[in-house]
């Protein structure tokens, strides 16, 4: 849920004044969303995690710079991106998304969860497979669609692009999702399992 564009304004003020317990609070509230955006784009939590303290390190050291005519999400989810995508440019990492997948579903047996859980963690690996066939960019649009609910015109403005691309971006990702999942045969039937 967004914060009030007041309460955060004030928030970042008082952060600036050397307010830790406001800056705690304004990191409290964006670290899940942010967290979990990045968790999509890499498909590894660690980095995830790692990214997320590094880019609020940024953001407090350079909150004197916010321009408040923007949304603090925006600023915070575009120095997260860059350093993502500096941090991938400098390690190169290979994503084995089948080890990924067991090691997200956090089972350590084949009774560990319910068959409702085991379904549900059967899902999310199928979708993170899925989301890793895209490519950066739609992937990006994605998630910040789906998992973040940022309005079209919102990502248009992250990602510096026309609003029409970034629809015909996220219709052609939804195609492709699509397609991965139907076709994947593991995570195909395992699909049809939940949704019937």
């Amino acid at each position: 849920m967004a914060m009030e564009r007041d309460i955060e304004r004030r928030l970042i003020a008082r952060s600036i004044a050397g307010d830790r317990e406001a800056a705690a609070e304004l990191l409290r509230h964006h670290q899940p969303s942010l967290r979990a955006y990045l968790h999509r784009l890499s498909g590894r939590a660690d980095i995830a995690e790692d990214i997320t303290q590094e880019a609020f390190v940024r953001v407090l050291a350079n909150l004197h710079r916010f321009d408040d005519r923007f949304r603090f999400s925006t600023w915070l989810f575009t120095i997260a991106k860059r350093l993502y995508v500096n941090a991938r440019q400098k390690h190169a990492p290979i994503f084995n998304t089948e080890a990924l997948g067991w090691r997200a579903s956090g089972d350590v047996g084949p009774y560990s969860t319910t068959q409702k859980g085991e379904s549900t963690e059967h899902v999310r690996d199928a979708l993170q497979v899925a989301l890793m066939q895209l490519g950066e960019v739609q992937r990006e649009i994605v998630v910040l669609f789906h998992q973040l609910d940022w309005p079209i015109v919102r990502i248009a403005e992250h990602m510096d692009m026309p609003e029409g691309t970034v629809k015909s971006h996220l219709h052609r990702s939804r195609q492709k999702l699509r397609r991965v999942l139907s076709e994947h045969v593991k995570h195909g039937s395992r699909m049809d399992e939940v949704w019937s």
